[in-house]
């Protein structure tokens, strides 16, 4: 077992997260900005997927969708949702909750004109979430949408957007031998703005 010197500091989640996230870039194979992302409807059924997280920090962890597919509308009719993110490679997860915000029409605005190309046009020509007759319509779609802004800026759908999952509870999970994990649960005071820890039974 490892020893006490190697345990999961109580202080400060967000730079926690950041020396995490900065480890897992070195050691993650394939994306470890990947994050499993829940949300519910008002009536409390669940789902779940993969995004990208695209910034964090104090204010929140930043991630970019179409508002109208079904993690959009849960968002929008349920501004609540957690994440994990699971790296694999370092024996970590960290999972998070919180309240949901969407960012302004300028952070989005450069965001997307940012991306490839190709990205923004898929996501002009892309009804995400919404039923496809066949791949060859969407290819399709993309074609026409690629040849409307030939050699033009394509403009940000309106739909298409970012939210921050700004934290209320953030939880640290290392792996450990004999399955003696070690977990750090982190929660915040709204009422102080004091974060307080304390740790969890494996």
């Amino acid at each position: 077992m490892s020893n006490e010197a190697d345990a999961i500091p109580s202080e400060d989640p967000f730079g926690l997260f950041a020396e995490w996230f900065e480890l897992a870039k070195k050691k993650e194979p394939n994306d470890p900005e990947a994050v499993a992302l829940a949300t519910a409807t008002p009536s409390a059924a669940p789902s779940v997927r993969m995004v990208l997280m695209k910034g964090h920090g104090p204010d929140g962890f930043l991630f970019y969708t179409n508002a109208e597919s079904r993690k959009g509308c849960e968002l929008v009719a349920n501004p609540q949702a957690a994440m994990l993110f699971h790296w694999k490679s370092l024996r970590r997860q960290i999972r998070i909750e919180g309240a949901i915000e969407q960012v302004s029409d300028d952070l989005a605005d450069a965001y997307f004109h940012s991306r490839a190309r190709d990205s923004q046009i898929g996501a002009l020509a892309s009804d995400q979430s919404r039923p496809l007759p066949s791949r060859a319509t969407f290819l399709g779609r993309i074609a026409k949408v690629g040849a409307k802004y030939l050699g033009r800026e394509i403009p940000r759908p309106p739909h298409w957007t970012g939210f921050r999952l700004v934290p209320h509870a953030m939880e640290f999970w290392m792996d450990r031998a004999f399955r003696l994990h070690e977990r750090r649960r982190f929660e915040h005071d709204a009422a102080t703005g004091a974060w307080t820890s304390g740790l969890l039974y494996p």
